[in-house]
């Protein structure tokens, strides 16, 4: 079942009450909008007036909801996760800390592969020449050790948003876009990490002693082209910053079709499938990975 994104936009009490997540405007008591917790698989938390019961927080998380909390500029700036969210949980983390650098080496090259990929197919169906990306995505080695990666996205980047486009986590235009779409999707990620009993903290590639979640940071890379795609559509057809409409868009991307070899899935529930597959290739089960392709 495809789990619902709640925003909290409002200044707004929000409680629980017969399983069902409960919201009430603050400044008008009669407004109150209820959802049922099990249908939520995300709560994005944007005004600064909002306030949530310990209830209600523990009902989440033994949902293994993500909840999102943003800073004065609603930006994404924390994330609520279960620590309890499949019952194998231990032992697929004692594998992950035991698995070998041949293991991680292999499982970051698929990762990148899918993602140049589709990179790729992205520019395709937008029109632009993705078949420049064609020789990187084919010659990717273990480890990606010739840094593949960072080779296509010197090509893709300009071709996507000009020649004078620079990605910069601070910058504005399409990166404040591309910034919030990530930021959701990596939500949506950890969540699912947790779902399949792996801890977002070991990462295969990304190693950073700032980064609580390099997992995390992994296992989105061949996602990030959904979102580059939405950021496109919007910021050619005028949008440069966030407002509600941009933000509903952003979250939309949990929604997006992904296509898993013969069958197509809503994004959200490939990740699940990607991260599925991650705790069986950790545990020895398989070695490859269940990953999107762009249609």
């Amino acid at each position: 079942m495809i789990k619902r994104t709640i925003y909290i936009t409002t200044p707004s009490r929000i409680s629980l009450k017969n399983a069902q997540l409960v919201c009430t405007n603050k400044e008008d008591e009669t407004d109150v909008k209820t959802a049922p917790i099990e249908d939520i698989g995300c709560i994005i938390v944007e005004n600064q007036r909002a306030t949530l019961t310990l209830p209600v927080l523990n009902a989440l998380a033994d949902n293994n909801t993500a909840v999102v909390i943003c800073n004065q500029r609603t930006m994404p700036n924390a994330i609520l996760v279960s620590l309890d969210a499949n019952t194998t949980q231990s032992e697929i983390i004692r594998a992950q800390q035991e698995a070998s650098e041949p293991l991680k080496k292999g499982l970051w090259k698929q990762l990148v592969t899918a993602k140049i990929k589709n990179q790729s197919m992205l520019l395709n169906k937008l029109g632009k020449d993705g078949a420049r990306l064609k020789p990187l995505y084919c010659n990717v080695k273990s480890g990606d050790i010739d840094n593949r990666e960072g080779a296509a996205a010197r090509v893709y980047w300009p071709m996507l948003f000009g020649e004078d486009f620079f990605r910069d986590r601070n910058g504005d235009g399409p990166n404040i876009l591309l910034n919030y779409g990530y930021s959701i999707l990596r939500a949506a990620t950890v969540r699912a990490l947790m779902g399949s009993g792996l801890s977002p903290a070991f990462g295969l590639f990304h190693h950073n002693r700032y980064n609580a979640m390099p997992l995390a940071d992994d296992v989105m890379e061949p996602f990030r082209p959904f979102v580059d795609g939405i950021v496109y559509l919007s910021y050619t057809n005028g949008y440069s910053s966030l407002n509600t409409e941009i933000k509903s868009r952003l979250a939309g991307i949990l929604t997006t079709d992904t296509v898993y070899g013969d069958c197509m899935r809503p994004l959200e529930i490939g990740l699940s499938a990607t991260t599925s597959s991650l705790a069986k290739c950790v545990l020895g089960l398989s070695k490859s990975l269940a990953l999107p392709q762009l249609e």
